[in-house]
């Protein structure tokens, strides 16, 4: 068994051990000490990263009570090393999941919901509640977790005895029988948890529920605490500057602004729509009748426009009017009217041109994936 010091001192970053054991590992070498200050992955939380003599540790897993640390280079048996926890990263993770913990209580609490699930990564965490969130839930959740900050409740981790646990209510994911570690958020919130946590409620820093969304019948909350909160809040106060800038918008007229352009650009979408139907239609009119089939190449041409085209197009041939908008690089779509037949022609007409759609036996639609070239030159042989 590993002796585990970051059950004892969450904050302890350097310490001394011996090595008991290593071998060869995928990618590298599995080291074991008699003791560590690394927390192993587990419970939703990656491991800490950091360095033995130096040397990177990349990875640290748990298996039956004995800690083992990869990494890229051997440690003889019985050498004294120092290791060296990242301290920063160790402190971000603690922050969030002593945020998590409150936020949990406070679910719990309030809805009586579970945590069923609970996933920390770079920047963010998530937690999955057996139930759905409002967005007055979220809001009254929020605003009780961060009173719980500005509180400074503290928290504390023990191993209570059998007697003590048996008479204790406390939260957990699955069950547990023996050495099971209560972290206790004064007030709050007890739970079942291995991982490091900070001593206080204070120390988490701001609380900030950036997502929620349904998830499994219950909700995803997305949380971010303490300085990934403050990374958070700054990129989105340089979104808001970028914004503010472009649309030479003061804070808090940012949204209007936008709202009246998007207004305005459907506006200009709408206009120019009717322009390029118009245009097409004059196109349309310019083109001489003709015996056989007629292609009509629209390059900016929306759907409507395409079938405004394909209608009225039919009056200027005796065959199939084709109706294309798009380029050689990126394809074509179609529009193609007749008097009648073309419905048992389409998978004909979409294999020789690469192209998928359908329709009616007087119009059919779909894209094509060839030159104008090649489309053009085949509906000259084309016969209904």
């Amino acid at each position: 068994m590993t002796e585990k010091l970051y059950d004892a001192d969450a904050y302890l970053w350097e310490f001394s051990a011996t090595v008991v054991e290593c071998h060869a590992a995928g990618d590298g070498f599995d080291v074991i000490l008699d003791r560590t200050a690394f927390f192993p992955e587990g419970g939703g939380q990656a491991g800490d990263e950091g360095t033995l003599d130096g040397i990177p540790v990349t990875d640290v897993q748990i298996s039956q009570g004995i800690v083992s640390h990869r990494t890229p280079s051997p440690f003889s048996v019985g050498t004294q090393v120092t290791g060296r926890v990242c301290g920063e990263e160790r402190f971000r993770r603690m922050q969030n999941h002593s945020g998590e913990h409150v936020v949990s209580g406070i679910v719990h609490s309030l809805l009586d919901y579970e945590n069923v699930g609970f996933h920390l990564g770079d920047g963010a965490m998530t937690m999955d509640y057996s139930g759905e969130l409002s967005s007055e839930d979220l809001r009254r959740v929020e605003d009780l977790a961060n009173r719980a900050v500005w509180e400074n409740r503290p928290i504390r981790c023990c191993y209570p005895s059998e007697d003590e646990l048996a008479a204790l209510s406390y939260r957990s994911k699955k069950e547990l029988t023996e050495a099971v570690r209560i972290v206790t958020v004064e007030g709050i919130d007890t739970c079942a948890c291995c991982a490091p946590h900070v001593r206080s409620t204070g120390e988490i820093g701001a609380i900030v529920i950036t997502d929620a969304i349904r998830w499994k019948g219950g909700t995803r909350l997305t949380v971010r605490c303490g300085s990934d909160a403050l990374a958070e809040y700054r990129a989105l106060r340089e979104d808001e500057k970028s914004l503010s800038n472009l649309f030479s918008a003061p804070r808090g007229q940012i949204f209007p602004v936008a709202e009246k352009l998007q207004k305005d650009y459907a506006d200009l979408r709408r206009a120019y729509g009717r322009a390029g139907k118009e245009n097409a239609l004059l196109r349309l009119e310019a083109l001489p009748a003709c015996e056989g089939n007629l292609c009509l190449v629209l390059p900016d041409a929306d759907a409507d426009t395409l079938r405004a085209a394909a209608n009225g197009g039919i009056e200027k041939c005796t065959g199939a009017f084709v109706a294309l908008s798009g380029n050689d690089a990126e394809g074509y779509r179609y529009v193609i009217s007749a008097r009648g037949g073309l419905r048992a022609m389409t998978k004909a007409i979409n294999g020789a041109l690469n192209g998928r759609g359908g329709g009616s036996d007087v119009m059919i639609q779909g894209s094509f994936n060839a030159s104008e070239q090649i489309i053009c030159d085949y509906f000259k042989e084309f016969q209904i």
